[in-house]
Order: C-alpha cells, then sequence, then structure tokens
C-alpha cells in the first residue's frame, strides 16, 4: 500500500491506496480514505509522515492478514451483466489429493506421446471433481466447470478428443495411479476383493460393449459389464470393462494377470463371491504365492458335505480356544441361552478334494443372522399372502429372490378340460426348505490360516459392493449416454479415478461422514468473490468442514480469504 494525495480546487485529501489485479489488468484500489489535509493537521503535526507509518502499519496487518476489510455497495448501481462473483472452493481438497496421486503427472506423460494442443490435465481433473461434486453429462460438466475457483481452460469439444486418449491409456492410468499412490499410504495389497457389476444404457439398440445380458436391475436394455479388484482396505487397485453379454466367471483371470505384470504383485489372496468361484479360478489361485477365499453356497454342496454342514453338533465357538463343542439345537433352548449367544459366530471345518483341487470348507452359523434371515422371509410372506387376497392373477415369472416364489399355483378344473382358473396358496414346502438354510454360511479357501480369520476377511466383501453402489447411485454413472466404445472405456476411467480419490478421501476422514453428507459438504463450499480484496465464504461452516482443514491442513473459513492467500492454497494443492 501507499499514499496518494488528492488536491481539488478547495482542498487536498490523502488516502490509502493499493494496486490490484483485475481480469488480468492492473489497477489501483482506494483502500481507506484517511481524510483531508485541513482536519488532519488539527490532529497531527505531520499528517503527511502519519499517514505514511499509518498505511505502513496497514500493509502490515494485510501481510499478517488481520486487516478489516471495508466492502462498499451501492444500492442504486446495477451489477455489472455477464459478471461472475460466485465460485466453488469444495474441489480444493479433492484436488490435493489429486496431486498427491500425481495424476498431473501421469497425463503429462501421456500428452507427450500425442500431437494434440489441448490440455489433458485441466480435463481429466475437471471430470474426477465433477463426478464427486456435481455427477452429471460431459456437457454439463464442462459447464458447472467454470463456477470452480479456477476455471478450465479447455473447450467441450476438446473433452469428446480428451476421452480417446483416455480410454487409449486406461491400463497405463492405472498401473501408474497405484504405483503413486504406495508414496501417500501403504497399500493393503495382501488381501484383493474382486466382484462384477453392469450399468445400462438408455437405448435398444445393441452394439460394440453395448450388449444384452443378465442385468442387475432387471432392465431391458443393453449393458456393459465392469469387473473391479478393491484392496484390503477398501481403495480400487484395477478395474476392466467387458460386453454386457459376457460370462463374469471369465473376467477376473485376465485382469489379475494384468495386475500381476503391471502391478509387480504375486503373492496375494483373491476374495470373490459364489458366482465368480468357478474351479478354474480357483485352480488358477491355487498357484505360486496365490492363495484364494470364496463363498460357497450351501444348498449346492453335495449331499454328504451338506448333511455335514447342517448337523447341529460338533461346532466351535468363534474365539474360544478351550475346543469345547457346542450343539446349535441348545441355543433355542431359553431366551438365556438366545441372549448370551446371539452376537456369537459358530464355525466347523473340513478339507475337502474336488475337480482335483484341495480346499478348505468352512461353515459359520449365527443367530442374528438366522433371525434377520427370517424376518426378511415373513414380511415377504405377508406381501404373498395380500397378493393371493387381492391380486392373484398377478402371480407370474418372478427371480430367485422375489416373494412371489412362496407362492403355489394350481389349475383348477372341473371337467376335466383345459383349466381356466389358477389357484393360488403359500408354498409352505418351499419355505420349510428355505428355513433349512437359515444363518448358515460357507467360504471355501486352500488357505490353513484360522477359521475365524478366514471369515474376517471374506466379511469385508461389503466394501466393493458400496464401492458400486457409489459409483451407481451417487456418482450417477448410470444410465450412460454415450455411444462409442472408446469414450464408454474412457467414461468409466474417469469414475474409477473418482472413486479412488474419494476412498482416500473418506479414509482421512476416518469414515464419520456418510457419502452424501462428503458430496453436499464439498458442493456447499462457494464463496463470493470481492475484486481487488479476496473470496468470502458463504458456506456454513460444520463439523464437516472443519475436518476437512484440519486433515488438509489449509483454511478456507476465514471471514475474507485475500486474494493473495487463495493463491497460496492454489499453489499448495497443487505440490
Amino acid at each position: 500500500m501507499r499514499l496518494m494525495v488528492s488536491k481539488s480546487k478547495n482542498a487536498q485529501s490523502l488516502y490509502a491506496i493499493k494496486s490490484v489485479y483485475e481480469n488480468g489488468k492492473r489497477s489501483t484500489k482506494i483502500v481507506e480514505k484517511l481524510g483531508t489535509l485541513a482536519d488532519l493537521q488539527k490532529i497531527h503535526d505531520d499528517p503527511i509522515l502519519w499517514a505514511e507509518q499509518y498505511i505502513k502499519e496497514l500493509t502490515q496487518k494485510e501481510k499478517s492478514e488481520h486487516r478489516e476489510v471495508i466492502i462498499k455497495r451501492t444500492q442504486s448501481k446495477r451489477i455489472t451483466k455477464n459478471e461472475q462473483h460466485s465460485f466453488n472452493g469444495g474441489y480444493l481438497f479433492l484436488q490435493q489429493l489429486y496431486h498427491e496421486l500425481k495424476l498431473h503427472d501421469i497425463c503429462n506423460t501421456i500428452s507427450k506421446r500425442y500431437k494434440f494442443i489441448f490440455d489433458l490435465d485441466s480435463i481429466l481433473s475437471r471430470l474426477v471433481y465433477g463426478r464427486i461434486i456435481f455427477p452429471s453429462s460431459k456437457r454439463t460438466t464442462y459447464q458447472l466447470s467454470q463456477n470452480f475457483l479456477e476455471p478450465p481452460n479447455f473447450d467441450m469439444q476438446h473433452i469428446y478428443r480428451a476421452l480417446e486418449v483416455i480410454s487409449l491409456e486406461t491400463e497405463f492410468i492405472q498401473s501408474e495411479l497405484y504405483k503413486n499412490s504406495l508414496s501417500i499410504s501403504k497399500r493393503n495389497d495382501k488381501v484383493l476383493y474382486y466382484d462384477c457389476t453392469n450399468f445400462f444404457f438408455e437405448i435398444e439398440q445393441a452394439e460394440g460393449l453395448k450388449q444384452y445380458g443378465p442385468s442387475k436391475e432387471h432392465r431391458p436394455s443393453p449393458i456393459v459389464e465392469m469387473g473391479l479388484f478393491m484392496d484390503g482396505d477398501g481403495i480400487p487397485l484395477a478395474f476392466n470393462i467387458h460386453s454386457g453379454n459376457t460370462n463374469e466367471q471369465s473376467t477376473l483371470r485376465p485382469l489379475e494377470e494384468t495386475i500381476m505384470k503391471d502391478f509387480s504383485l504375486s503373492k496375494f489372496v483373491v476374495c470373490t463371491d459364489a458366482g465368480l468361484s468357478s474351479s478354474d479360478n480357483r485352480k488358477f489361485n491355487n498357484k505360486g504365492e496365490r492363495a484364494f477365499i470364496t463363498t460357497q453356497s450351501v444348498k449346492k454342496l453335495k449331499k454328504h458335505l451338506k448333511q455335514w454342514a447342517l448337523d447341529e453338533s460338533n461346532w466351535l465357538l468363534s474365539g474360544d480356544n478351550s475346543g469345547q463343542k457346542y450343539n446349535l439345537a441348545t441355543l433355542d433352548e431359553s431366551n438365556e441361552m438366545k441372549e448370551k449367544y446371539q452376537a456369537k459366530t459358530f464355525y466347523k471345518e473340513r478339507w475337502i478334494k474336488e475337480d482335483g483341487l484341495e480346499q478348505k470348507l468352512i461353515v459359520t452359523f449365527s443367530l442374528k443372522y438366522r433371525d434377520y434371515q427370517r424376518s426378511i422371509r415373513s414380511s415377504q410372506i405377508e406381501r404373498a399372502k395380500k397378493l393371493i387376497e387381492s391380486r392373484p392373477k398377478d402371480v407370474k415369472k418372478h427371480n430367485q429372490n422375489d416373494y412371489k416364489r412362496l407362492i403355489k399355483t394350481t389349475g383348477v378344473t372341473q371337467d376335466g378340460e383345459a383349466a381356466d382358473i389358477t389357484l393360488c396358496e403359500l408354498d409352505e414346502s418351499v419355505i420349510a426348505l428355505e428355513q433349512m438354510y437359515d444363518g448358515f454360511y460357507a467360504v471355501c479357501t486352500n488357505l490353513e490360516d484360522d477359521a475365524t480369520e478366514i471369515s474376517k476377511i471374506n466379511h469385508k466383501r461389503w466394501e466393493i459392493e458400496e464401492c458400486f453402489r457409489i459409483m451407481k447411485t451417487d456418482f450417477k454413472a448410470r444410465p450412460v449416454y454415450l455411444k462409442r466404445d472408446d469414450r464408454i472405456k474412457a467414461h468409466f476411467t474417469t469414475c474409477f479415478i473418482a472413486l479412488t480419490l474419494y476412498r482416500y478421501l473418506e479414509k482421512r476422514l476416518n469414515g464419520k461422514f456418510t457419502t452424501s453428507e462428503i458430496m453436499k459438504g464439498l458442493r456447499d463450499m462457494n464463496f463470493y468473490e470481492v475484486p481487488g480484496e479476496g473470496y468470502i465464504p458463504t458456506y456454513i461452516r460444520t463439523d464437516f468442514t472443519d475436518a476437512l482443514h484440519d486433515v488438509f491442513c489449509f483454511h478456507t473459513d476465514y471471514q475474507i480469504v485475500s486474494t493473495k492467500q487463495m493463491k497460496k492454497i492454489f499453489k499448495d494443492t497443487k505440490k
């Protein structure tokens, strides 16, 4: 800041002024009017000397960020047309993670391989931030990215050109992202979880990757299939995209081989659900230093194994090293027994050899799990009863989990001709058969570890299901509106990167906030720009914003953040 003396016909006025930059142009801004020379001479012996000292103190306060800022507005003056003053700053925390994972370096490496002039880093980062903060189409993401404190430096056409490049470099991005992640945290890559899901398109024509197949949502639309590997801490590791009619059991081995080759991983346990646990996949992970843990349907066990699994005797209690054997029938003898063992898990194990593969079968039983299954079925029975009473004609084809499976239909005729009346009733035999398996859960593994530890590893499979839920529901990765296969693949690459950043953010916040709280919190972190002064936060300071600032070690929650300080934040989040 400096002193300016303005002379008029009748007086001289003293001002504190400073140079500011607005829209890339240098201009002068009045910070404070100090008074006229005549008035100041009545108070100070040397007004000029006093003014210079006062301005020096203002400058020191500004540097220490304790200066009070006075913003003047005129009621009669209209705002400037097409001038934006409100911006989002929630992306800054994602930007810090983005640069810690060196995604900007990955973009620079890719850019050197191709002859294009657009900024791939700017495009990829905006697609990733947008997927988390305001998930939407590519066009809408481009428009909303203008609301970031740092606007994008590309045009809409460049996004689609960038998608083509991202598609070609998907495998490279994944492997480099994994390697870079090792520098910010230790990866739990000794246990890898794999699962598949699918994403639908709102079109009718099947072509390329878009093919008709068994949809998770039971939609009559073309789909693509995603296979995803996640590490033991819930951080995405690698993914692949297949056509919608691909058998998901065949997708595990190719991606696993890619991980072993590009990620330099050779010793790990692969944990999958029953749908992916083919004999070939188990044998593949029975080699070298790899192992497998996979769920096993008790219903589909061979007769002698099923009898052994459902036998109520010779059960061990998890966590009890005494070797005492329990009988499940005794658990229901009294309320005291139920209460005592409600939250306990019982297990039994044995080694089996099938199709040339030796593996350990572990069966667990839980009263809590049994009661949960029975409560679900009880509500389904009530729905089935209402349907029988009110709309028996609606009892049609159903899937394996539909409550209509509990209804038995019988053709009724009085004269032996083709039945034209259908009798509906509860199928008690189906209900009784399902109740036999309530509370039981089984896994197969080639590990010799303790059954309790193996069950704990398998229990964490819920996190990969949560990854899919976040992508589908929160990130709105479906329906997919892109047509070309390369752009479809690139779309899921950006979703994968966004999920990785989000998971790291979630971990740093120690899981204290829900997905909706995090996304809404980042979306609401807006600022009002005061040209020449800085940015005024317009968001509500909450426990979430406090936690963000504490974890990322910078603050945007002052009454006003100076332009200089905000530029420093921009720079620091890109280190």
